[in-house]
């Protein structure tokens, strides 16, 4: 009886606070639908698809509306006009990075994707020079994809033409390009600490896309303490954490300060030239932190967009047949482009990115400091105006009438601004080597009619991951 009158007296205490806070928040936040106590707007949100469930937000209330998640009100900007402001345009008051409570609790404000302030501008500085030391952008890199794609190939002819799932084989590739950029040396696909790491990669992928960490993000205070899918994303993220420092053991063993040889040799470095100052950015929690951010990244989005791409090329071997004409000298490239291009645009791998609002007005409202925004890139890629049937698999959408290659403003797959992508370059020449050397060898076979192949996310939460499939890569 006791605990059931600490109960009643608990949630009457949260439902005063929420309506207190909601209260002293009208007139400084953009209107919205009328949320519930404790649980705001989330039942009014379908989890396995929340970018839909903003779209059709946004046609009643227009491109800036609230919506609570939890207790915790958020800005959502959607469409063009409203994303370019924040991202672009008022890019420095829009600059920090919103709190993300699985993000949080993994990164803990250090490294380069989810940090802010001083320990935000000094890493993505130091981690953009190193990258471009190590090659990014430059002939170095492409080299070295293109011997990491022979390296795929090799593997892929291994299956004989017989089916498989491409899940882990696509992901290798980009994790050995990432390797070998952070930790020197690239792995055998048969390694047995390099195959747990794509599969952490892979799994992690899966978790943070599915709805429970959705209402992870909502209820952090809740449902930490409950059984769930984050426990497996902490859990992995320790293991990774352990391999990581593991690498940085060998590195401070073999450190030569005057021949930095990949990105821990130039951390460590900078660490050792810091070592006296006690505010110093560079450390080795940083740095694990940081090489985290870096590998999953640089593989994450990269493998999934190639395990997608090959989905989409099995549902339209129209476009196949595009890209691969050898009677076709400069069509094919300009298709490469477009087709490149539209496969992340119809994925939309990064769909909503959390900021912080640093006091300023966005659109007709004033918003104070601090305020939660977040920002809808599927409501900028999927525009039905610059993207007609922006639903369909069409590389149209980046060719003219003329049949050449065209730019739009509304590509943000890469995110746009002071927090856009640092690793884009690295991920377009990725995809096109990857591809075309795929393509090169092998003619890809489903296993089912091309018209029953399901290219609708399986999952779409944070980010955006296929159905299941299976594939014949057969030798050309």
């Amino acid at each position: 009886m006791e605990l059931f009158i600490v109960l009643v007296i608990c949630l009457s205490f949260l439902i005063f606070l929420f309506l207190w806070n909601q209260w002293h928040a009208k007139g400084k936040l953009p209107p919205g639908p009328t949320p519930l106590p404790i649980v705001g707007n989330i039942l009014q949100i379908n989890t396995k698809n929340v970018s839909k469930s903003l779209s059709k937000l946004a046609e009643d209330y227009g491109p800036v509306f609230t919506l609570y998640f939890g207790m915790k009100p958020t800005v959502v900007v959607h469409g063009y006009e409203a994303v370019k402001q924040v991202l672009i345009d008022q890019s420095e008051e829009f600059s920090g990075r919103g709190s993300l409570p699985v993000a949080d609790k993994i990164n803990q404000g250090l490294g380069i994707i989810f940090s802010n302030g001083e320990i935000w501008k000094q890493t993505r500085r130091f981690s953009l020079m190193v990258l471009r030391n190590m090659g990014m952008g430059k002939r170095t890199i492409e080299h070295r994809i293109q011997e990491e794609a022979l390296c795929l190939v090799e593997a892929l002819k291994k299956t004989n033409g017989s089916p498989c799932d491409p899940t882990f084989l696509l992901s290798y590739a980009p994790c050995n390009v990432i390797c070998s950029i952070i930790f020197r040396n690239r792995f055998e696909y048969s390694d047995e600490n390099f195959l747990a790491l794509a599969k952490y990669v892979d799994e992690n992928a899966k978790i943070v896309s599915t709805p429970w960490i959705e209402l992870y993000n909502a209820f952090p205070s809740l449902l930490h303490y409950l059984p769930g899918s984050h426990n497996t994303l902490f859990k992995n993220m320790t293991e990774q954490r352990k391999f990581i420092l593991e690498k940085i053991k060998e590195h401070q063993e073999s450190l030569d300060l005057n021949n930095p040889q990949d990105f821990i040799d130039y951390f460590l470095i900078k660490m050792e030239k810091e070592k006296h100052n006690k505010q110093s950015e560079f450390t080795l929690d940083n740095l694990i932190t940081t090489l985290w951010d870096v590998l999953t990244a640089g593989i994450e989005t990269t493998s999934i967009t190639l395990r997608y791409g090959l989905l989409l090329l099995l549902k339209h071997p129209e476009v196949t047949g595009s890209i691969t004409d050898d009677g076709q000298d400069e069509i094919p490239v300009r298709n490469w482009q477009a087709t490149l291009m539209t496969f992340l645009l119809f994925i939309c791998l990064e769909d909503k990115i959390v900021f912080k609002n640093m006091a300023t007005h966005l659109i007709c409202f004033s918003l104070s400091q601090g305020t939660t925004i977040l920002t809808s890139l599927t409501s900028v890629l999927h525009d039905g105006k610059e993207f007609p049937n922006p639903e369909q698999f069409d590389p149209g959408h980046f060719l003219d009438k003329s049949g050449n290659f065209k730019k739009s403003d509304y590509f943000m797959a890469f995110s746009a601004g002071k927090r856009v992508c640092a690793g884009e370059g690295l991920a377009r020449m990725e995809l096109f080597l990857l591809l075309v050397s795929i393509l090169q060898h092998f003619t890809l076979k489903p296993l089912i009619d091309p018209k029953n192949i399901d290219t609708t996310p399986l999952l779409k939460g944070l980010g955006s991951v296929p159905h299941f499939y299976e594939v014949c890569f057969i030798p050309v």
